[in-house]
């Protein structure tokens, strides 16, 4: 992992740029050709695959499974007695485990339903409502990861959703995925994932219903549909490779800090672990470390693509530069593993979640402590949210003028619709000002 300079992050690691979506993987490029007959572009395909599904719904969906997932599919949905099974099964360590998971995250969002805002006195207040139906991805490129599935379904469940649906790809349903469904409030399970998945939830086949909402993480493929989604449905966000920005002092442990690197990139080969620290000394130990740990790592191919391509410990001035610094990045995570770490916490501005203090592992953030593990990502920190149970509600407001109050405002009303030249407008208010009929 390489050590650089400030100046020289800002210039590589630390520079923003668009996705690039026109370097695929060679297995991906092969896979992609494969199914669509020639080379395409990830936009070319995930258009084509939304006209399909919305014109052949089921059938496209099937062929689409077939040709992208190798797998044939007679029957979509996973029932119900398949979840109550495996998490009956379950190994009981794991199953606790999770359980704990769920009960934290449950909670956790419980206690940010909002209430009724506004003031009835002076007329106006928000209603907040759920929205009817929430469809979840969950990836499974890599692994099966229950754990996405508790932090996307948990928060739609507690908002109020009717109905939770999970589209998850065929072949990564493991038994404790489908044990989670059972535990976080989901309605109905499909073994279908990628672009097909999201193009019969924003469109609705004869199997699939469609949804009012589209959350959870993907690939670039998952979260271009999510995008071409967007209009006919409502969207979390959209969400690229993990990102990790850990700000350290001479006060913490290199070895932990390494431990936190090395579990950022092992993630994705796209990923961003970062280092930010004032110490040269701290910086080569964690350096060290991360080279130790590292050997011993069943992913060590794959974090050491992360480490080279995304990775570097960066040298700044001091703490405030480092947090000036990872403001202008906006990731997905910050860790302050510095001394006072939340005497620091009012400057960090733009980022999914902080973690403070060293004792508080980013790893132990993606499974049990209680907000989403789903973030934003690429700079969107900057204007967006972690997942939560708002993006499963709606706001609507209430108005409800008593005669007092109504004949107070309609002056005020009536003067700006007719500077505005709307004549009917100012009609409509003015016509309330005169007396009520018998």
């Amino acid at each position: 992992m390489r050590l650089i300079t400030a100046q020289e992050a800002r210039a590589t690691v630390l520079q923003r740029r668009p996705w690039r979506v026109d370097r695929l993987p060679d297995a991906v490029r092969q896979r992609t050709m494969a199914a669509f007959g020639e080379d395409v572009s990830p936009e070319e395909a995930v258009t084509r695959v939304f006209q399909d599904v919305a014109a052949r719904g089921d059938a496209a969906v099937r062929e689409y499974t077939e040709r992208l997932d190798g797998v044939r599919l007679e029957d979509f949905e996973v029932p119900r007695a398949r979840w109550d099974e495996a998490l009956a099964s379950l190994e009981p360590g794991l199953r606790e485990a999770l359980s704990l998971a769920a009960q934290r995250i449950r909670a956790f969002h419980e206690a940010l339903l909002p209430r009724e805002q506004g003031s009835r006195a002076e007329g106006a207040w928000l209603r907040w409502t759920p929205v009817a139906r929430a469809g979840i991805h969950v990836p499974g490129g890599l692994a099966s990861y229950p754990s996405s599935l508790l932090m996307t379904a948990i928060p739609a469940s507690v908002a109020g959703v009717d109905e939770v649906v999970v589209v998850t790809p065929p072949g990564r349903l493991s038994p404790a995925l489908l044990a989670v469904a059972a535990l976080a409030g989901v309605r109905r399970l499909f073994s279908v994932g990628g672009i097909q998945a999201i193009a019969a939830l924003a469109h609705g086949t004869e199997s699939i219903p469609k949804v009012d909402v589209i959350a959870g993480p993907g690939n670039l493929f998952v979260q271009l549909a999510k995008q071409r989604a967007f209009g006919l449905v409502g969207i979390d966000g959209l969400y690229g490779p993990t990102e990790m920005v850990l700000i350290a002092d001479d006060s913490a442990d290199p070895a932990w800090c390494a431990a936190d690197l090395l579990a950022q990139a092992e993630h994705d080969p796209m990923a961003t672990p970062l280092c930010l620290t004032p110490s040269r000394s701290f910086a080569e130990a964690v350096q060290q470390q991360v080279q130790t740990q590292l050997r011993s790592l069943p992913r060590a191919e794959q974090i050491r693509a992360a480490l080279q391509g995304q990775g570097a410990i960066v040298v700044v001035r001091d703490i405030p530069e480092a947090v000036a610094l990872a403001n202008d990045f906006a990731p997905e995570h910050v860790s302050l593993a510095v001394r006072d770490a939340e005497a620091w916490l009012p400057l960090v501005r733009h980022a999914g979640g902080v973690f403070l203090g060293e004792g508080t592992p980013e790893s132990l953030g993606d499974y049990v402590i209680g907000p989403s593990h789903v973030m934003p990502t690429s700079g969107s920190a900057r204007f967006t949210s972690v997942l939560n149970v708002h993006h499963f509600l709606k706001a609507t407001a209430v108005f409800a003028t008593e005669p007092a109050l109504m004949r107070s405002l309609a002056p005020a009303a009536v003067r700006i619709a007719q500077e505005e030249g709307l004549a009917a407008h100012a009609n409509a208010v003015a016509l309330r000002l005169q007396e009520r009929r018998p």
